[in-house]
């Protein structure tokens, strides 16, 4: 599991080049990795492994982190307090555990150096172990990154990057590498 988590990453990150500045989402379902209906099996074993990957990841990247809980706290994310701070998001009032939550969400709760929860982020990036629906809690716009690696133990995974949106018409320019026309 953790080889595939660790070669997922890898994948992201050729994609996403996270660094310094970004935030990565993460949702998991410990239940789903280990073969279980979402919810119904939560593994703080499973979490430690995914958290420790996770850690290696953020600390050769220095990207920050979000993690998603469960349906039963609305889907609210921990972050640690500097980066809510930071970006000025609002703190809400809640302490996931593995039976509100979720397994993962309630580890990162406990191994985070500040943790808070807020109610909605935009990160950068997301990967999602196990169906958890990550969608809400990225930037406009989403775009898929397919991985060789199709999922961590038995759950489905998910991971995107995210663009700026292409507006204009037909004479927008998107890239600098491009003639630029004149507008008048």
């Amino acid at each position: 599991m953790e080889k595939a988590l660790h070669e997922a990453l890898d994948d992201l990150q050729k994609a996403a080049k996270l660094e310094k500045g970004k935030l990565l989402i993460v949702g998991t379902s410990t239940s789903e990795v280990i073969g279980e209906h979402i919810g119904s099996a939560g593994s703080k074993e499973v979490a430690e492994s995914i958290w420790k990957v996770l850690r290696e990841f953020q600390q050769k990247t220095n990207v920050s982190l979000a993690f998603q809980c469960c349906e039963h706290l609305n889907r609210a994310i921990v972050v640690e307090k500097e980066w809510s701070q930071t970006h000025r998001i609002d703190v809400v009032s809640a302490i996931p555990i593995p039976g509100a939550g979720g397994s993962m969400a309630a580890l990162a709760y406990e191994k985070l150096t500040s943790p808070v929860v807020v109610e909605e982020i935009q990160a950068d990036a997301g990967i999602d172990i196990g169906d958890t629906l990550i969608g809400m809690h990225l930037k406009k716009v989403a775009v898929p990154i397919r991985s060789k690696v199709k999922s961590i133990g038995e759950a489905h995974l998910s991971m995107a990057i995210t663009r700026p949106k292409l507006i204009g018409g037909e004479r927008a320019v998107y890239q600098t590498s491009q003639n630029e026309q004149n507008c008048h």
